[in-house]
């Protein structure tokens, strides 16, 4: 009879027994609470450098928590002789326990938000954003330095004193400096409000200054600010000879240090001293190739003048350690963005800064690079970023680096954590906020991306590379109008390779496919053609592409043969080059060849797995599933679109979804599959 009552619920009674033994109430209070931590756990473990996934763990304990306060309240009562089990309580004496906990509870809701209440309010004051008691004394911010000099082209030896300043703070563990990206937007030479930069900024020091230049005569004028009372802390004027200023930033930045009251290890002590060459035209060469390395716009352009300048300063100070390291490290970036014959330069010249300096922060931070950049051993590269980390503690770079190669490796929360540190260290810095957005975007997080890409716009609200990215994301969710809003004003001819594609896509997925062909005919008149696949140069399989869906077959396939014929004599000379194995397999599924197009795209996905890099690799596996649904197989494609919509990749950060499986015309051949209707019904993550 016992079992069979047990089963028997009366459902009033059972909600009467809820609120009788304060259930609801400790629901309520439960449910503040945990919401109260929660905030306050994601505002102070960001000041302690505690990673997110502590956070998530909160957050976790919280949930897990809930269920068994609830038994617990459900089966016990606080009484003033101790915690008891409700049952071993007479009635009167239960209801007398129970309303004493009923007004506790009450209180405990209260208290808490009130607690809320003070929190949200204090949140939203502006003294409390960036300032305040969370700001570490010995932050700073060293912003751009006027030149004053007669010779207004010797902009470069002021900007070149600020990030050698930078460099060498950054290499102090006792400070925190905010990097070149975010205080470049304080120009100098206008009027300054320090307060609001520092808060912007999150520091509770500024560094200005100005710098004149006259022959072989160098002034430097420097000043510490406490940003909080507007008060100086150190003020120095410096009159050198050129030949004397090559050890001005180590002076500058041990003084500043000291000012601050940071400790030094001897270690860092010999970094921050050391002088780099005795050689001003080798330095002067030096600092120009920085003046290049550090402007936005054409990458590749800056890089290579940045190498000529890197060149041209261990041409004229062979023993120069410092400008052989930032050579290899332009070098091998040119080789990332295509220039192949860049690759042995990078070798040589990270060889002879070996040499020169093994054990230097700059030598093992280009080493990282090489290993990223050229060799794409990530996890190579991930020991030597972790090892400079150490060296560079203050170094915005190494963290990005760190978070773009966890990002290949499929590690995307670590990937994420890196790229909060990062910010906090340059927290205006548009380009790692884009790169964020790419990895939520990767995530299939949309509204995550949309938000990051909107505070990146708010830093650079006119980059056509933000906003093309931003369009990506309204791509991706099926959302065309947005992206055509975003769109509208963007001139496509100017654009970079990937804010271009993003247009690109846009009139294909809207099926104006006269459009397509018009952007790409321009494009195409305007840049070479295919000569070496490593440019990314896509624009004549597009184009072949949008003559097919455009009904033009003859035409598709004529402007496929024009390519295939070049990309064969390429892959003759380098078969196993990835862009030429992706561009020959769809040449030869538009012009028809089966067998040979699914013989590249096959070679692809070998050479490229997804295992050798989450970004990427997955692209590969897409490739092969557009030419299969290109030359007719049916079967095939769908399985594997299947498992790509289950996975994060695309170095753009828009992933397949099941929104541009509905809307792309490249996958017409498809769409009358039930099977492949089902996937285009999914709902976005």
């Amino acid at each position: 009879m016992t079992g069979a009552k047990a089963h028997r619920v009366n459902p009033p009674k059972f909600l009467t027994e809820l609120k009788r033994r304060n259930v609801y109430r400790a629901a309520i209070a439960y449910g503040v609470v945990a919401w109260f931590l929660t905030q306050l756990t994601t505002q102070v473990f960001p000041f302690f450098e505690i990673p997110n996934s502590a956070v998530r763990f909160v957050v976790i304990a919280l949930a897990v928590g809930f269920p068994i306060a609830m038994l617990l309240s459900w089966l016990y009562e606080l009484t003033p002789e101790g915690i008891v089990r409700t049952e071993d309580l007479d009635s009167v004496q239960a209801r007398s326990v129970q309303r004493a906990s009923g007004r506790i509870f009450d209180f405990i809701i209260i208290g808490a938000l009130l607690l809320v209440i003070a929190m949200l309010i204090v949140g939203r004051l502006p003294s409390f954003k960036q300032t305040g008691e969370s700001i570490s004394q010995k932050s700073i911010a060293v912003l751009p330095l006027e030149n004053l000099s007669d010779e207004k082209e010797n902009g470069f030896f002021a900007a070149g004193i600020q990030d050698e300043l930078l460099s060498n703070l950054a290499k102090i563990k006792d400070l925190k400096v905010i990097s070149r990206t975010s205080v470049m937007q304080y120009k100098s030479g206008i009027t300054r409000n320090i307060k609001e930069i520092a808060q912007q900024l999150g520091v509770s020091n500024v560094v200005e200054g100005s710098v004149r230049r006259s022959g072989d005569h160098v002034r430097v004028s420097v000043q510490l600010i406490d940003a909080k009372t507007d008060r100086h802390l150190w003020v120095q004027n410096y009159d050198r000879t050129l030949s004397d200023s090559l050890a001005l930033q180590g002076d500058l930045a041990t003084e500043i240090a000291a000012a601050l009251g940071a400790t030094l290890s001897p270690q860092e002590k010999g970094w921050v001293a050391a002088k780099s060459t005795n050689n001003p035209a080798a330095y002067d060469a030096y600092l120009q190739g920085l003046a290049f390395e550090a402007r936005g716009g054409n990458l590749k352009d800056n890089s290579q003048k940045a190498a000529g300048f890197y060149k041209l300063a261990v041409q004229l100070d062979p023993a120069f350690a410092l400008a052989w390291g930032s050579l290899a490290r332009a070098e091998s970036l040119l080789y990332f963005n295509g220039v192949t014959d860049a690759r042995e330069a990078a070798a040589q010249a990270l060889k002879v800064a070996q040499e020169l300096q093994p054990n230097s922060p700059e030598t093992t931070l280009a080493q990282g690079y090489y290993q990223y950049w050229v060799l794409r051993d990530y996890e190579l590269a991930k020991a030597t970023f972790l090892m400079v980390r150490n060296v560079l503690p203050g170094s915005s770079d190494v963290l990005a680096a760190l978070a773009l190669i966890a990002r290949r490796q499929g590690h995307w929360d670590e990937s994420v954590d890196y790229w909060e540190q990062a910010l906090a260290l340059d927290p205006r810095n548009s380009g790692f906020l884009a790169e964020w957005a790419r990895t939520s975007g990767m995530l299939r997080q949309f509204p995550a991306a949309l938000k990051l890409y909107d505070r990146a716009l708010d830093i650079e609200p006119n980059d056509p590379s933000l906003i093309t990215g931003k369009a990506g994301i309204y791509q991706a969710e099926g959302d065309l109008a947005e992206a055509r809003k975003l769109l509208a004003g963007i001139d496509a001819h100017s654009l970079p390779f990937g804010a271009f594609r993003t247009k690109i896509i846009q009139s294909r997925l809207e099926r104006h496919h006269d459009e397509t062909i018009r952007l790409l005919e321009i494009r195409i008149a305007e840049f070479p053609q295919i000569s070496d696949r490593r440019e990314g140069d896509d624009d004549q399989l597009w184009l072949a592409f949008a003559h097919r869906f455009a009904g033009d077959v003859a035409t598709a396939k004529a402007t496929a043969q024009e390519a295939a014929v070049k990309l064969e004599t390429l892959w003759k000379k380098d078969p196993n080059d990835l862009d030429t194995n992706w561009a020959l397999s769809v040449a030869c599924a538009l012009l028809g060849q089966k067998d040979a197009a699914l013989k590249y795209a096959e070679r692809l996905v070998t050479l490229h797995p997804t295992s050798k890099d989450a970004v990427t690799g997955p692209l590969p596996e897409e490739n092969l599933a557009l030419v299969e649904a290109t030359v007719g197989e049916t079967n095939h494609p769908i399985s594997r679109l299947q498992r790509l919509l289950r996975i994060p990749y695309s170095p753009w950060g828009t992933p397949l979804t099941p929104a541009l499986l509905r809307l792309d015309p490249y996958w017409d051949p498809l769409r009358s599959d039930p099977a492949f209707q089902k996937l285009c019904e999914e709902k976005q993550p």
